[in-house]
């Protein structure tokens, strides 16, 4: 039987782990699976976890990259992070059964692209080329939209003093990141167009700042999410401007235990794509390398939902 240590506490970012919009998509999977029954294709990761793809396979998805590799007539599943019109034709035309996993906050930005085209503005959006997002919301336009990553981006944009512009952002951005190219979107172009609301979505912003409430009493932190999870990966980025060791895992055996090495306030986060699950097992690992007892830190309270499609409800 291990010792607690006194001196050593994990400290629990609140909130942390599944959004929404993860919840959604998953529960539409595995409704999918119990109604028609394995197998239930899935175009692209649902969410970026290794634990959540792993599990939903076990149970009869299958996660492909195209629609070429889903049999006529089968039901496809797109991912939360939303696909273009291009892919959403291709569906049509091969008759297959679409169930739509898009998480609604991106669909917000989806309609607020038309919208902003449908005025004639040429539009800019702010996000990581080659993320499924991007790509999916790139592609709600067929021409007129500019993707840039940073304030260097920004300056190398050429319009012209005609052009009417709009911008739209990526809903799992870092917030400060994000606020300095729209800040320097601002400054070239001060006529731009911006969305009514922030696109950065609700769940992003509370963990982002649940992570800057914490980082500053620990000695290291704690990521649980996988490499390729914009919204964990952001988390990190936000740790690490406190100066300290920041490690992201999505496997408790992963942990190191010369990571908690004369550490005695130790963080600990979940990306929005994240199972609790996966934190709890990440949180009893901790427990039994460091000895240390777990301490809930305070935090908002998140009651958000959003509807399955029909024929799922």
């Amino acid at each position: 039987m291990s010792i607690m240590r006194p001196d050593v506490e994990i400290l629990l970012a609140q909130p942390r782990g599944f959004c929404a919009g993860v919840d959604r998509a998953i529960e539409i999977v595995e409704r999918a699976l119990l109604l028609f029954g394995a197998p239930i294709y899935v175009r692209h990761e649902i969410v970026h976890n290794a634990y959540v793809v792993t599990d939903l396979r076990r149970k009869g998805a299958i996660f492909v990259d195209e629609l070429v590799e889903v049999p006529a007539g089968n039901t496809v599943i797109f991912s939360a992070h939303g696909v273009s019109k291009a892919i959403r034709e291709e569906a049509e035309s091969r008759c297959l059964r679409v169930f739509d996993a898009t998480c609604p906050l991106v669909t917000k930005v989806h309609m607020e692209v038309a919208k902003m085209r449908a005025q004639g503005l040429s539009v800019v959006m702010i996000g990581h080329k080659g993320h499924p997002e991007v790509e999916g919301t790139m592609g709600q336009v067929d021409f007129g939209m500019f993707l840039v990553e940073t304030e260097e981006d920004v300056a190398a944009l050429i319009f012209s003093e005609t052009d009417r512009l709009g911008y739209v952002t990526q809903t799992t951005l870092s917030m400060e990141d994000a606020a300095q190219v729209i800040a320097a979107l601002k400054t070239r172009f001060p006529s731009i167009v911006e969305p009514k609301k922030q696109d950065i979505c609700y769940a992003t912003q509370n963990r982002q700042d649940a992570v800057k409430f914490m980082a500053p009493q620990c000695d290291v932190v704690i990521v649980v999410g996988s490499r390729n999870s914009s919204n964990s990966n952001r988390l990190r980025e936000v740790a690490q401007k406190n100066g300290i060791p920041v490690y992201m895992v999505d496997d408790p055996e992963k942990i190191e235990s010369a990571w908690l090495l004369g550490k005695r306030r130790i963080g600990v986060t979940a990306g929005a794509s994240a199972p609790e699950v996966l934190a709890q097992s990440i949180l009893i690992r901790l427990g039994e390398l460091s000895k240390g007892r777990v301490r809930v830190l305070e935090g908002v309270e998140e009651n958000i939902a959003f509807p399955l499609p029909k024929g799922l409800a």
